[in-house]
């Protein structure tokens, strides 16, 4: 019987310990350049793996599509393979008013509004980052000067209707079709904000639940890429500061790596 993971096909030693997560599949190429050593064992559905060494570590980057499914179906995987330190580098919308697009988030834990991690444990099971990822990747951000805050992410699984426009008057309409919306779809927001979450997202709530279910180390730190309620399409940029975050991510792995 062959050893291959059933999806990605990965074999234990073709991923190191310590692995970065993102999203969108072409962000990988980003979080591994300038790797020594690079190479590809996975390129299939939404998921790619690269694997290279900077400074002398072993480290891998890998595309979990977006959202929860996608996440757990490759985080079981990598653990099945001996990766054991996963750091996820995404993008998020931002919750508290006084977020600027282009700042960083570090998600100390996550309110699990997805139905994966529910298929995994009962929701009361908190879904908490690693806090030495969490330590790391604060002093690594102090110490490039990056805007940085520490606290709750929202992980979702419907973005569009979890999500609203913000209209002039300041009132909230949808953005799902056909105009679909319900009372309580506001009224989630508005919770979520008056909890003090910090941002949203779509995949924390599963990375976090599933470590701490398969006793490994998770952390996340998203940009904040756009606002939730959201203003409109010029209020929205997926790329501002990630090179920022990708290099902090990078000096917490080393950080507790021990290099």
């Amino acid at each position: 019987m062959s050893d291959a993971q059933p999806i990605t096909g990965l074999r234990r030693g073709d991923v190191p310990p310590h692995v970065f997560l993102c999203g969108d599949p072409a962000r990988v190429d980003r979080i591994a350049k300038g790797w020594d050593e690079r190479r590809e064992p996975v390129q299939v559905r939404e998921f790619r793996v690269v694997v290279g060494r900077s400074r002398g570590l072993p480290l891998a980057a890998a595309s979990t599509g977006v959202g929860a499914p996608g996440t757990a179906i490759l985080l079981e995987e990598l653990v099945k393979v001996g990766a054991h330190t996963f750091l996820r580098v995404g993008n998020s919308g931002g919750l508290a008013p006084d977020l600027e697009l282009g700042d960083l988030v570090v998600t100390t834990g996550a309110v699990r509004d997805d139905g994966t991690s529910r298929s995994y444990v009962a929701p009361e099971y908190p879904a908490v980052a690693d806090h030495e990822l969490v330590g790391a990747l604060l002093a690594a951000a102090r110490a490039r000067g990056a805007r940085c805050r520490a606290g709750i992410t929202w992980s979702l699984d419907a973005f569009y209707v979890r999500n609203a426009v913000l209209r002039p008057d300041g009132s909230l309409a949808t953005m799902s079709a056909g105009r679909y919306w319900g009372r309580e779809h506001a009224e989630r927001i508005e919770a979520m904000r008056s909890a003090g979450v910090l941002n949203c997202e779509m995949e924390s709530g599963a990375l976090l639940t599933l470590a701490g279910l398969f006793g490994v180390r998770a952390g996340c730190i998203c940009v904040v890429s756009d606002r939730t309620p959201w203003p409109g399409p010029a209020e929205l940029d997926l790329d501002r500061n990630m090179d920022a975050a990708i290099a902090v991510a990078h000096d917490a792995m080393r950080a507790v790596a021990g290099v």
